[in-house]
């Protein structure tokens, strides 16, 4: 199971965190700290599993914040970017690679040449294309083509919807701009005459 993804920039600044079980905002706080701590001091040519049970202090303190030792950080560093899953052993770490792997170019496809500032000022749409890959912890979909069609008609329908909501708004202003004829002062219907009151005094 996946327990979180976070990604954050060379200083450390989250842009997307997603945690998928229950803990504390101070906690997930200090998660955040310590996993970017912990990725940011390892070597590039060192492989990208980091194992929560390894003999390092940061990492058996992450352990503890995660309450247990069952866990291990699969990362990849993208420019300015990590993108950081931790997951427990029941996760193959190739596959993890591929699925971040598969979560960028989605991104890059959505975005065309995505970078920090698109998870900045698209959080919503970032979100809604992580949970088309992850829902619950639980990998949902692999195939980019899927998820990017997944994305795109979702955007369809919410520019739809923006235009329903509109609607009232635009019927209002069309009633405004109707002429209606003066009303009448009187009304002859056969040998009936009926006098129509001014009713400007009323409006």
């Amino acid at each position: 199971m996946i327990n979180a993804i976070l990604v954050f920039n060379n200083h450390g600044k989250p842009r997307l965190v997603r945690f998928y079980q229950h803990l504390a905002e101070e906690v997930q706080q200090q998660i955040i700290r310590e996993t970017f701590h912990l990725v940011l001091k390892r070597d590039d040519h060192i492989c990208n599993f980091l194992e929560c049970g390894s003999p390092s202090h940061r990492s058996s303190c992450l352990c503890s914040l995660f309450g247990g030792s069952d866990y291990k950080l699969i990362y990849r560093h993208y420019a300015t970017l990590y993108f950081v899953f931790c997951v427990d052993s029941s996760e193959s770490e190739l596959g993890i690679l591929d699925l971040i792997q598969v979560f960028v170019e989605t991104l890059d496809k959505c975005f065309e040449n995505v970078c920090e500032l698109d998870l900045i000022f698209h959080m919503d749409k970032v979100h809604h294309i992580l949970q088309e890959v992850v829902i619950g912890g639980m990998v949902l979909e692999t195939n980019m083509n899927e998820i990017v069609a997944q994305v795109e008609a979702q955007s369809k329908l919410e520019k739809a919807e923006g235009g329903l909501s509109a609607a009232p708004s635009r019927a209002v202003s069309a009633v405004k701009n109707i002429n209606l004829p003066e009303i009448p002062r009187n009304i002859n219907i056969g040998d009936i005459n009926i006098k129509v009151p001014n009713l400007s005094q009323f409006m």
